[in-house]
C-alpha cells in the first residue's frame, strides 16, 4: 500500500454514481434528533459497483439481515450480542467462500476479497445510523462499531494451536499474517486488495514446510489513519506475538514485484485514507519518548528473495527516505537510514502499509522479542485488471487476467510464508 505508486493507471479514475440508500436498521430517529451520518467510506455503497459486487457474490442480504437483527434488540446488551454474532459470521462466511466451503452464491470467483469489504460497510452503516427505542449513547455506539470491526475482520478469530512457546515441545509452527481492505476507491471503485485476498485464503490453513507444518491465522485491517492512531494494530496483535513463531504484515505495493521491506519509518506522509482523511505527522504511539525513528524486519529476507516462490520477482528492499542528522531536507538512502536521521519514508513508503509494519515490529521489540521472533512486512504486486479492462467507468467488474493475477499473488504469498518458516527454523537450529 504505497501512495507514491498510486499514479499507476490501473488504480485510476472515478467513483460510479449510485442507486437508493440501503434499508434503515430499525425505527426512525427520536423526535428532534438526527441520525448520525454515514462516513465517506460508507457512502460509496450508493454506487452501482459495490451493489453489483454484493449481488454477484451472494452478500447483498448481509446488511439487511443485520438490520433486522438490530431491530429486534431491546437493550444494549442484546445489541452487542447481535453485533458479535453477525460480525464473526461475516468473517467466517467470507473465509469459507474463498476457501471453497459451501455454495459460492454468485458468479464472482471465490478468491474475491471485495464482498467482505462492502458487506462490512453495509453493516457498519446500519449500525452507525441505527436509532433504537431504548436509546444509545455515543460511547455505546462507538463500542458496538469497534466490536463489529474486530469480529468481521478476523481479529477475534485467531486460533493458535499449542506450540513450543507455550511449553508444549516443538509442535506445529504458528504464523500470524495480516492484510488490508481495498483502497484508492475514488480512483477505481472496482479495486481489490490482494493482501486481503491472501488473508482470507490462508486463514486457518496449514502449510507444509521444511521445518514441519505451519498453521496460519489471519486478520485484515482498515485503511484509516484514525483506527491506527487509536491502537487497533496493537490491540489485535499484542496477545498473539509472544505465542507465534513468525508474523508478517502484508499489503499491496509495486507493479510486478514482491518486496520484503527491510526498514520501517515513524512518519505519516499524508496520503488520503478511505475516509479521505490525511495525516502528516510522526506515527502516534504509546510512550512516544522512547519511540525510535526506524524499526527493522527480522524476517529471513535473504532466504525469501533467493527462493523460487512464483512468477513475480521478490526483492530485498533496503531503500528509505530520511532527513539526515543535522539536515533539513529529505534524502533517499538506497542502503537504509544513517545514524541519527529522521524518518520520512520506510521501504514501504509512508502510508498505512509502512505504519502497520512499523507498529507491529515496534510492538515485537517492546515485548522483548526482536532476537527471537521473525517478523516484518511483505508488499505484494499491484493487482491489475486485463489489458482491455482498465477504465472503471466502462470496464468490467472482473476478468480472467484479474482473477489469474490475484490467484498467483495469493499462491506466491503462501509460498513466501513457507520459505520464511523453513528458513527461520533453520536459523533456530
Amino acid at each position: 500500500m504505497r501512495p507514491i505508486r498510486v499514479r499507476i493507471g490501473v488504480l485510476g479514475l472515478a467513483l460510479v454514481a449510485g442507486l437508493a440508500a440501503p434499508t434503515a436498521a430499525t425505527a426512525a430517529p427520536e423526535a428532534g434528533g438526527a441520525a448520525p451520518a454515514p462516513t465517506v467510506e460508507e457512502r460509496r455503497l450508493d454506487g452501482e459497483v459495490p451493489r453489483e459486487i454484493l449481488r454477484r457474490s451472494g452478500f447483498a442480504a448481509v446488511a439487511p439481515a443485520f438490520a433486522r437483527g438490530l431491530g429486534r434488540a431491546d437493550s444494549y446488551r442484546e445489541a452487542r450480542r447481535v453485533v458479535e454474532r453477525e460480525g464473526a459470521a461475516l468473517w467466517r462466511r467470507a473465509v469459507d467462500r474463498v476457501q471453497g466451503r459451501g455454495p459460492a452464491r454468485g458468479d464472482l470467483s471465490r478468491d474475491d476479497d471485495r464482498p467482505l469489504y462492502w458487506a462490512r460497510l453495509g453493516m457498519t452503516r446500519e449500525l452507525r445510523t441505527w436509532e433504537p427505542g431504548f436509546g444509545l449513547s455515543e460511547r455505546q455506539r462507538a463500542a458496538l462499531l469497534t466490536e463489529l470491526e474486530r469480529t468481521s475482520r478476523g481479529q477475534t478469530d485467531l486460533r493458535l494451536p499449542r506450540g513450543h512457546r507455550d511449553g508444549h515441545g516443538k509442535g506445529v509452527k504458528r504464523v500470524l499474517l495480516t492484510g488490508f481492505d481495498p483502497f484508492t476507491l475514488d480512483r477505481d471503485i472496482r479495486i481489490s486488495n490482494p493482501s486481503g485476498a491472501a488473508a482470507l485464503a490462508l486463514d486457518g490453513t496449514v502449510i507444509d514446510t521444511a521445518d514441519g507444518p505451519a498453521r496460519v491465522e489471519t486478520a485484515v485491517f482498515p485503511v484509516r489513519w484514525a483506527d491506527f492512531a487509536e491502537g487497533t494494530v496493537e490491540r489485535a496483535l499484542r496477545p498473539y506475538l509472544p505465542r507465534v513463531d513468525l508474523f508478517t504484515t502484508v499489503s499491496q505495493g509495486r507493479v510486478g514485484r514482491f518486496d520484503v521491506e527491510r526498514t520501517n519509518g515513524a512518519w505519516r506522509g499524508g496520503f488520503p485514507d478511505n475516509d479521505n482523511v490525511s495525516r502528516t505527522e510522526t506515527v502516534p504511539v504509546a510512550d512516544p519518548a522512547s519511540q525510535p525513528q526506524w524499526t527493522t524486519t527480522t524476517l529471513p529476507y535473504a532466504a525469501i528473495t533467493a527462493a523460487d516462490t512464483g512468477r513475480f520477482p521478490v526483492y530485498d528492499n533496503t531503500s528509505v527516505t530520511e532527513i539526515p542528522a543535522g539536515g533539513d531536507e529529505p534524502v533517499v538512502r538506497p542502503d537504509g537510514p544513517t545514524p541519527g536521521s529522521t524518518a520520512r519514508e520506510g521501504g514501504g513508503g509512508n502510508y498505512l502499509s509502512n505504519e502497520i509494519a512499523y507498529r507491529a515490529t515496534l510492538l515485537r521489540d517492546r515485548l522483548g522479542l526482536h532476537g527471537t521472533l521473525p517478523g516484518g512486512h511483505v508488499h505484494t504486486p499491484v493487482l491489475q485488471f486485463g489489458a482491455g479492462n482498465t477504465d472503471p467507468a466502462t470496464g468490467a467488474l472482473t476478468d480472467p487476467e484479474f482473477v489469474r493475477n490475484r490467484l498467483d499473488i495469493v499462491a506466491q504469498t503462501r509460498a513466501i510464508v513457507g520459505v520464511a518458516v523453513s528458513a527461520a527454523g533453520a536459523d533456530r537450529d
